[in-house]
């Protein structure tokens, strides 16, 4: 069977400022019958290597540092022997999850690759500094962590984020992509690119 995109809903706590609230979160796993990428290891570590079965894991990829999205990184990572990438603009979220492991560091247009398929990183920053997007174009798929969900733009309302900033990433980086494109989210259900693209100004105007 060719490349495919897989989902892993796992749940857990999403913890920062001092606050702490439940969340569910999607796992996404990339790949064919032979090996796979997992993007955002998230709280379960056993629930995805179940879903990897035998494959074998090339990386473990964080679109952002927060603590839900990379909590069970490590712990994938000791068990297949795969790298963990995240952003070199979120290593200090990411000290304050894991300050005894470092990751591999990527930049905006790091290319990775899986099962014959290219992966585009684009550096998408505001809801974290370093919050990256992956693009494949052979699939027409983007996959944008909590920069870009079905409805609206990530929360800017924490710590190390910016409104602003990540209306940026969003009007240059997302909506300049193929609108068919489907946006696959960090949380919730999934997206495309020409129905967010039609609410940008609303989005600015209240501030989301």
């Amino acid at each position: 069977m060719g490349v495919r995109i897989e989902q892993v809903v796992t749940s857990g706590i999403f913890s920062l400022d001092g606050g702490s609230w439940d969340v569910d979160n999607n796992v996404w796993i990339i790949g064919n019958d032979d090996e796979a990428l997992v993007v955002d290891a998230a709280h379960d570590a056993d629930a995805i290597l179940a879903a990897l079965g035998n494959r074998r894991l090339t990386a473990v990829v964080c679109t952002h540092a927060h603590n839900d999205h990379i909590n069970a990184a490590p712990a994938v990572a000791e068990k297949t022997g795969a790298p963990v990438f995240l952003h070199l603009d979120d290593r200090l979220l990411w000290s304050q999850t894991h300050p005894e492991h470092s990751p591999a560091y990527l930049c905006d247009q790091s290319r990775l690759t899986v099962a014959d398929t290219e992966i585009q990183v684009l550096h998408t920053p505001g809801h974290t500094p370093g919050a990256i997007s992956l693009y494949i174009p052979e699939l027409d798929t983007v996959l944008t962590g909590d920069t870009l969900f079905a409805g609206g733009p990530g929360a800017t309302g924490r710590s190390f984020s910016d409104f602003p900033t990540i209306i940026r990433s969003i009007r240059d980086r997302l909506l300049t992509l193929p609108p068919h494109t489907t946006v696959l989210t960090g949380h919730g259900p999934s997206a495309i690119i020409a129905d967010e693209a039609a609410h940008l100004d609303d989005w600015i105007a209240r501030g989301y």
